[in-house]
């Protein structure tokens, strides 16, 4: 993932957690609260969940 992309979900992490809980419905509060402020936090999170590659996850976040 690119800075920029990463700069602009740490930036808005209300609208990325909200997002992620949406797209991703197995996440938890507890999950978006640990990774608060943390993007590749988040991203992990998503990914032990999910079991989604790192590169699909960027992707769906990314999707606007």
């Amino acid at each position: 993932m690119s800075d920029s992309s990463k700069l602009k979900w740490e930036g808005r992490w209300d609208q990325l957690k909200g997002k992620a809980k949406q797209t991703w419905g197995d996440l938890t509060d507890d999950d978006v609260d640990v990774a608060e402020g943390e993007y590749d936090e988040m991203v992990g999170r998503i990914k032990e969940r999910t079991g989604e590659s790192r590169e699909e996850i960027e992707r769906r976040l990314d999707a606007q």
